[in-house]
């Protein structure tokens, strides 16, 4: 299986990093194509250009400023994503990545006014990420993280496709215990993706 892993981190000694290889050494090991894509390293721009808003719903000209990047998204059987949650959101490069990516003829088609979800190349979803906060403060607030995978990810790709959400709460309060269990969950579900 093709996968596209977007990993989304600052810092390469964060445990977020360290949650980055042991997800693109699991998948290879399982014999899956990786196509790492970690947005910090490769300098993505998450800025959506006044260009590219007046092109947005031209769809002979959209994909000209991410062509690169809908060309690896369009070539994925599954998408996996690595990143932690801040301000119970994506972070703002990710963010980015989903405004000037999932565009109109790439991830939905406008019908009739309405958006028409697209991206059936993707069979597969895995979310894996990290809280500051703990599970009850997240839940307290409605998790929006979690909310925007299984339900607005989810909605996005192939009907029935099966979507997985790991995630480490209370990374402020998180001892080498909880961190090795929760690499031990990643490690079992990559494993079997």
């Amino acid at each position: 299986m093709r996968i596209l892993l977007l990993h989304a981190h600052p810092v390469e000694t964060s445990f977020n990093a360290a949650l980055h290889r042991l997800i693109v050494d699991r998948l290879s090991a399982k014999g899956h194509e990786v196509d790492d894509c970690d947005l910090y390293a490769e300098d993505f721009d998450p800025r959506l250009s006044r260009q590219e808003r007046l092109d947005y719903h031209d769809l002979d000209r959209n994909v000209a400023h991410v062509r690169p990047h809908v060309e690896r998204l369009r070539s994925a059987n599954a998408l996996v994503m690595c990143y932690p949650v801040w301000n119970f959101g994506y972070p703002a490069i990710l963010k980015g990545y989903f405004d000037r990516v999932f565009l109109p003829g790439v991830s939905f088609a406008m019908v009739d006014g309405k958006a028409q979800p697209s991206l059936h190349n993707i069979s597969k979803v895995a979310a894996v990420t990290t809280y500051g906060g703990d599970r009850l403060r997240a839940w307290l607030m409605g998790d929006p993280p979690r909310k925007l995978v299984q339900r607005l990810l989810r909605v996005t790709v192939r009907p029935g496709a099966p979507v997985k959400y790991l995630a480490h709460y209370d990374m402020n309060r998180s001892t080498d215990l909880s961190r090795g269990r929760f690499m031990e969950k990643v490690g079992r579900a990559m494993d079997a993706f």
